[in-house]
């Protein structure tokens, strides 16, 4: 009888404590939103969330910690495509020729804008001071590293392609999509808009990059 109290007792406090959790985390997404990553602080979260500032670092080591918790889901959803480009649908550049590649580019990116979008705001615009204030630079170098890993190895399993792309021309199209997707969301396009731009612009990518490989 006693365990069963006490376990039923740990059950309120877990339940407690995640919410607590979550209750942070938008505030902290708001905070973030509005004011960007220096103008917030851990003190001015804590008060608009209900807790103390002592307790608030029970939950999040630093502000820091607590940004990339906040961005967390279109961290993985931005990550998920740069493997997935270079992973499943990349298997085979052949691919690119297909009409389904295209739709599949794009149903992609729309998704992602779509779901993320306030995320991609806090991420792309307001990171300044945090350790993320330069993710776009840094995931565009990674973008770059695996893409030349891709050709070469459809060099080897194509060897009538050319894949002789510079490293710049390369980083170039990561800057570009993310150009893209900041000037998307500063203007708010609407969706049906947004939906043809992006299939221009990814045909667009998509018929340059044949004609350079050469498929």
């Amino acid at each position: 009888m006693y365990f069963c109290r006490k376990k039923k007792t740990e059950n309120i406090m877990q339940v407690l404590k995640e919410d607590i959790r979550d209750r942070i985390l938008a505030i902290a997404r708001q905070q973030f939103a509005q004011n960007g990553y220096s103008k917030t602080s851990m003190r001015e979260i804590a008060g608009l969330a209900g807790v103390g500032v002592g307790n608030i670092y029970n939950y999040f080591a630093n502000k820091d910690e607590l940004f990339r918790e906040v961005v967390r889901p279109v961290l993985y959803a931005l990550e998920a495509m740069l493997q997935e480009h270079h992973g499943i649908r990349g298997e085979d550049i052949m691919m690119m020729r297909s009409e389904k590649y295209l739709k599949s580019c794009i149903d992609e990116y729309v998704s992602l804008i779509n779901t993320h979008r306030g995320l991609m705001e806090i991420l792309l615009f307001r990171a300044q001071g945090s350790s993320l204030e330069h993710f776009r630079e840094n995931y565009t170098d990674r973008s770059t590293e695996l893409v030349k890993a891709w050709f070469a190895s459809m060099q080897q399993k194509h060897p009538e392609i050319n894949t002789a792309v510079s490293d710049f021309s390369i980083h170039l199209h990561t800057v570009w999509m993310f150009t893209l997707f900041e000037e998307l969301l500063m203007h708010s396009v609407p969706q049906q808009e947004m939906e043809t731009i992006l299939h221009d612009y990814i045909l667009f990518e998509i018929q340059g990059w044949r004609a350079i490989i050469q498929i």
